[in-house]
């Protein structure tokens, strides 16, 4: 044939290879064959070839470099022979584009193949357009201006120029163009009717305006019409030729983007085909990266599938026909006994099915933790004639189990243990004190003026300070005393069996030792004292608090004397002049409160997905002489004079009478003393202001501290229970604050739980309390709670929070509390880029 072609055909499949110079030969071409690019290289180094046909993937040097090696002139193929190159799958537009910058001439898939014959064809035919430039029509009314651009743009596009609107117009009916640059300002018809014309013959005809400096107006406008670009006047070369290589580019986007989501979408058509397939299958599926196993009525294994080698190491082979009660290590929870119990169950028909925990032995010594869900099975008679199941691994389970208890036992940053653990620990001593009459003895230690520490030199350098008190503590305790943080920069120590004289010397020498030590991080040197209070558990007390309570009060005396001291407890002990003004305090307090000189304030809690307000949280202040006092400052006091349930019921019925007063208030969320749950007559008060107040139970979000409600955590229970009965909300506040369990949020029937502000606050700078931020939101989300992040102080901290995806958030990047006037105008208190005002 007269237009027959020498064709390098390289393909590394030899199927697919024959197939296609079969393909070729049949239409008259010489095929010339290459399994890889070294074979290819070596041909077109001394061979003349009229076009190439090659796969992306042919050995060292690929399609993509193969092309820029032909390119280079180099071999004695010409540099402008056509190229088409083969790939698994692509999308047309972006293979078109990533073609032309490799200057291949065209990119199909391997289903074209097929159609070789007419592909090649088309690429001869074509070969004299491949990789011509663009053209420009320039509509410009300044000839200079005109003139200018055409030099800038001669070397890479071809010019066409028009002087007006109108033979613009003319121009642009006559020919295809791939850019029109348009001058905005023309006499007679101006830029933005010429554009108008353009874009309604063709909409998708890529115009670049070019304004003045006094039209960027009108530039807006051109854009809103339908122009791609502009450029202002005056414009340097440089500049130029970028926003018509931009421009050049833009339809490559734009259909590049409609093949890409037609793609995807195809994908995603595959994708649910295969779904409603797999779900078909899923039992069986499913069951096969479990062990299968079968038993026989004596516990002899009768069949397992291939992941019992996967698992345990132990050859299937090998395996069956033994007990399968050989491979449970002893000292799993469930001993052999019970597995064989089990059995017996299912095998007299007792059972229908049972699942268990144990431990299996792998073959190279160690273990592992699985699930194995057993079921009885039958033979034709309906007789059961064994045991069929399937074992899991959960191993990563139970080590995660085996963190949560420790970190729910644990302080997160001294490694000690922590109040909850504390408090069990002294029910328990007491206990024994109370049957046995020995004596032991409690050491409450605070740090003195750490505050200092933590003020001056920040929170880093304070927990740098805790911890490294923790360690010289945990260096001067027996093995069968108890070291625990119980707040702040408060440690207890637990001294079982041990005279109170034993006690002082021990608290003197802790005393001297933390006195002496000093305490050096990056190149800053601290020096701290501790102050120590020391009560005897004799087994007297009601509770075991009340040892806690007189330890507490040991230690503020300790304080009072001097600090850097150890102060006994004793029922005649004296208290100090400024404690008593303390408790007087309080009843001043007391007053105020009876005098209803109580203000709330409100923050919102925003859905951190749609920044929208969910609720409003009531804070309280106190106006006393004059001044507000916020309640770090009044309420120990009133906890210490146990006047708490006077506070609590003054919030309610304040917070209540309020969401009446103040629609805007939809939801609201009181804070309750631990006290509070106490208080056997507080569900009747509340239920009596819901009625006064006609407000909705569901409106009203009560919450609790997790250290207050651990503090009584039975009663806690109760409450809580009577509340949801009644139809309101209930929240854990502060939760994480390193002194509790996160086993007791499956106690407490709360509704959210609210991670507490330290941990949040300084999430982006510190893993640990990133770590603990999500550990606390995962295991709410396992709960079906929901989680709220306190002290959201910016926006990336926000933005965090909705990765791991926490539901709400408050704090003052969001609004600072607002009194009732501010509630009335929160447009002006809310930050408008963080919240969502409806």
């Amino acid at each position: 044939m007269d237009n027959a072609l020498i064709i390098l055909l390289i393909l590394q499949n030899e199927s697919v290879r024959e197939r296609t110079s079969g393909k070729l030969e049949m239409a008259g071409h010489e095929v010339i064959l290459a399994s890889d690019s070294v074979e290819a290289v070596n041909f077109l180094r001394s061979h003349q070839a009229d076009l190439v046909l090659t796969e992306v993937d042919i050995g060292d040097v690929d399609g993509w470099r193969l092309s820029r090696l032909i390119r280079s002139g180099i071999l004695a193929s010409s540099k402008d022979l056509p190229i088409l190159l083969v790939t698994e799958n692509h999308c047309e537009r972006i293979a078109e584009t990533t073609a032309r910058m490799f200057d291949i001439n065209k990119v199909i898939s391997y289903q074209e193949l097929d159609l070789v014959v007419d592909v090649v064809g088309q690429v001869v035919a074509d070969q004299g357009n491949f990789n011509k430039p663009l053209d420009i029509l320039v509509i410009e009314d300044t000839e200079d201006t005109a003139n200018l651009v055409q030099r800038m743009l001669k070397h890479k596009f071809n010019i066409d120029i028009a002087y007006d609107g109108v033979s613009g117009i003319k121009a642009f009916r006559q020919k295809t163009y791939d850019i029109v640059l348009l001058d905005i300002m023309m006499p007679g018809m101006s830029g933005d009717e010429v554009l108008d014309v353009i874009i309604e013959l063709n909409p998708k005809q890529v115009v670049i305006a070019m304004t003045a400096h006094g039209t960027i107006d009108l530039a807006e406008l051109m854009l809103v019409k339908g122009a791609a670009d502009y450029i202002q006047k005056p414009f340097k070369a440089e500049q130029l030729r970028k926003v018509c290589d931009i421009a050049a580019k833009r339809e490559d986007f734009i259909v590049s983007n409609e093949q890409f989501a037609a793609k995807t979408q195809e994908l995603k058509n595959e994708q649910q085909k295969y779904y409603s397939l797999s779900k078909t299958h899923y039992r069986i599926l499913d069951s096969l990266s479990s062990i299968v196993i079968e038993v026989t009525a004596k516990g002899r294994i009768l069949f397992l599938n291939n992941a019992w080698y996967k698992c345990t190491g132990f050859m299937v082979s090998e395996s069956i026909g033994k007990l399968f009660t050989d491979f449970i290590q002893d000292s799993s929870f469930l001993l052999k006994h019970n597995i064989e119990e089990s059995f017996s169950q299912l095998l007299c028909g007792k059972r229908q099915h049972d699942q268990i925990e144990v431990k299996l032995i792998k073959n190279d010594g160690g273990y592992f933790w699985c699930e194995i869900n057993l079921n009885p099975y039958f033979d034709e008679n309906g007789k059961i004639v064994g045991i069929s199941g399937t074992i899991d691994d959960i191993s990563v389970r139970k080590k995660a189990e085996q963190r949560l208890k420790h970190v729910a036992l644990h302080d997160t940053l001294t490694g000690i243990h922590n109040r909850y653990y504390f408090d069990n620990e002294l029910k328990n001593v007491a206990s024994i004190a109370t049957r046995t009459g020995i004596y032991h003895s409690l050491i409450y230690l605070d740090l003195d003026h750490f505050k200092i520490i933590n003020d001056s030199q920040g929170h880093h350098q304070g927990d740098l300070v805790l911890k490294e008190i923790a360690r010289l503590l945990s260096e001067r305790t027996r093995a069968s005393d108890t070291l625990c943080r119980i707040g702040g920069d408060e440690f207890a120590i637990l001294l079982t069996n041990t005279s109170v004289e034993d006690a002082e010397k021990v608290a003197l020498e802790i005393c001297q030792t933390i006195a002496d030590s000093s305490f050096k991080f990056a190149e800053q040197v601290y020096k701290v004292s501790c102050s120590i209070g020391i009560s005897v558990i004799d087994g007297k007390a009601i509770s075991s608090e009340i040892y806690l309570q007189q330890a507490d009060i040991a230690m503020f005396a300790a304080k009072e004397q001097g600090r850097n001291r150890v102060h006994l407890f004793t029922e005649d002990d004296n208290v100090t002049e400024e404690l008593k003004q303390s408790f007087e305090w309080a009843q001043k307090l007391q007053k105020a409160l009876l005098e209803d000189n109580i203000l709330l304030h409100f923050q919102p809690i925003i859905d951190v997905k749609t920044r929208e307000i969910e609720y409003y949280e009531a804070l309280v202040r106190l106006q006393v002489d004059g001044k507000v006092i916020l309640p770090g400052e009044f309420i120990p006091s009133l906890e210490k004079a146990e006047d708490m349930t006077l506070l609590d019921r003054h919030v309610i019925g304040k917070a209540l009478h309020l969401m009446k007063t103040y629609p805007a208030l939809t939801k609201v969320a009181i804070n309750l003393s631990a006290q509070a749950f106490g208080d056997d007559r507080l569900l009747a008060f509340i239920e009596e202001k819901l009625n006064q107040y006609s407000i909705e139970p569901s409106r009203v979000i009560f919450e609790l501290t997790e250290s207050a409600s651990l503090s009584n955590l039975t009663g806690t229970q109760r409450m809580v229970n009577r509340l949801n009965e009644l139809g309101c909300g209930f929240s854990i506040d502060d939760f994480g604050t390193g002194f509790s369990t996160f086993s007791y949020l499956k106690q407490i029937p709360a509704e959210s739980v609210k991670i507490d502000g330290s941990f949040v606050k300084d999430m982006l700078k510190d893993p640990t309390d990133a770590a603990l931020v999500k550990a606390i939101h995962e295991t709410a989300q396992a709960l079906n709670k929901k989680t709220v992040a306190e002290f959201v102080e910016n926006e990336q901290t926000l933005m965090k929070l909705s990765e791991l995806g926490v539901h709400y958030a408050q704090g003052y990047h969001i609004s600072k509390p607002m009194d009732i006037k501010g509630l009335e105008d929160s447009r002006t208190q809310l930050n408008p880029a963080v919240v969502k005002v409806c």
